[in-house]
């Protein structure tokens, strides 16, 4: 049950460090709220669910309690993150910024 834990650990920091990197390279401000948005919420699940596997391994009713209460947390994620990346987009768009274009291919 550890090594699955350490699993679900590892693969989480996986996708927040290829979020990280994707925000980063990505040219421009809408391309970069892509990885932002999906990467991040993929790591916040896989994280979640290690902590929450860990949480189990003494298996008591508290703590079936506490990991279905650790599950809510990455619904109320799953609820807001689209919400918050379409919002930042909808400023993005009424404050006039362009999307980013390849200037050097255009000639």
């Amino acid at each position: 049950m550890n090594l699955l834990v350490v699993l679900f650990l590892l693969v989480g920091v996986f996708f927040f460090l290829g979020g990280a990197i994707g925000i980063i390279r990505m040219p421009g401000f809408y391309t970069r709220l892509h990885p932002a948005g999906i990467l991040d919420t993929m790591g916040i699940l896989l994280m979640v669910t290690g902590i929450a596997l860990y949480n189990l391994i003494p298996f008591s009713f508290d703590s079936l309690l506490l990991s279905i209460k650790i599950f809510l947390i990455v619904f109320f994620v799953f609820l807001s993150s689209p919400t918050a990346t379409h919002s930042i987009v909808d400023a993005g768009m009424r404050a006039g910024l362009r999307h980013w274009t390849n200037k050097k291919r255009r000639g």
